[in-house]
């Protein structure tokens, strides 16, 4: 288009030509420098069109505040998650573009298309199949409840009745529902729910495990009740329909998972029990 209209303006001016001989010089300038104008955007834009194909950015929108998986370290996001990703766009040519976010707008930031795919610790369910799709497996984890040492509470029975805390859209925030009389208190970040705990505000917190490991350890007079619900799946979430993306993280997790690749990130930050 840009070279049709610098094109158009080259045939105006040479009628122009004809009629105002004096301006001759000036206007051949002009026609010649938009020529050259279009030619160099539209070169400009089939080298950014071939840049995009052989390569590329991929956006990953997550919640930076559920370590070992996602957290900022020195202004910059690691944990499992973040290596995972960057190891998968590694393999597949890209680079990398983490989004930081509150957990419950990821899967709308995929679904729009404001991210390429989300990467949280997020666990597949029936409810999220409804609205994305997952990537092959690439982590295991468990729910466990949070306590304060010498707590009645010793399992997830004795949460009945309770105020309980989680993080907002979390697999913990689906499973606190399920309370017999329970009150929810739900916060944008885990580490707020805890800090609730803490501070008496509620009776226990639901969360992943190995994030609860890392605000026990911070937060004196903490316990965790392990082995109360079972294991989860952790995977990738992308726009449903994304087949050709979804085909080629697949690959990439496979990739990683034959290689090694894939435990040695995760073995860097969770040590063997």
């Amino acid at each position: 288009m840009k070279k049709l209209i610098a094109a158009m303006l080259v045939g105006t001016m040479v009628f122009s030509l004809s009629a105002c001989g004096t301006k001759e010089t000036a206007s051949t300038d002009a026609a010649t420098e938009a020529a050259t104008d279009g030619t160099t955007e539209a070169a400009t834009d089939a080298a950014e069109e071939t840049e995009a194909a052989e390569g590329g950015v991929l956006v990953m929108a997550t919640n930076a505040e559920f370590p070992p998986y996602e957290y900022y370290e020195g202004g910059e996001v690691v944990g499992i998650d973040a290596d995972i990703a960057r190891a998968i766009a590694e393999d597949m040519g890209m680079e990398l573009k983490i989004e930081d976010m509150a957990f419950d707008s990821i899967i709308a930031a995929v679904q729009s298309g404001k991210a390429d795919f989300g990467a949280a610790g997020m666990t597949v369910t029936e409810d999220r199949l409804a609205s994305v799709d997952f990537s092959d497996t690439y982590a295991e984890a468990k729910q466990v409840i949070i306590v304060k040492e010498g707590s009645e509470v010793k399992s997830a029975d004795d949460l009945a009745g309770k105020t309980v805390g989680v993080q907002l859209g979390t697999t913990g925030d689906i499973l606190a529902d399920e309370i017999e009389d329970g009150t929810v208190e739900r916060y944008n970040k885990g580490a707020e729910a805890v800090m609730a705990l803490v501070q008496d505000k509620i009776d226990a917190v639901i969360i992943d495990n190995e994030p609860a490991k890392v605000f026990v350890a911070e937060n004196e007079g903490l316990v965790t009740i392990d082995d109360v619900y079972e294991k989860e799946e952790y995977a990738i979430a992308l726009d449903k329909g994304n087949t050709e993306l979804l085909e080629k993280i697949n690959a990439s997790i496979k990739n990683l998972k034959d290689s090694g690749k894939l435990q040695e990130i995760i073995d860097s930050y969770i040590s063997a029990e």
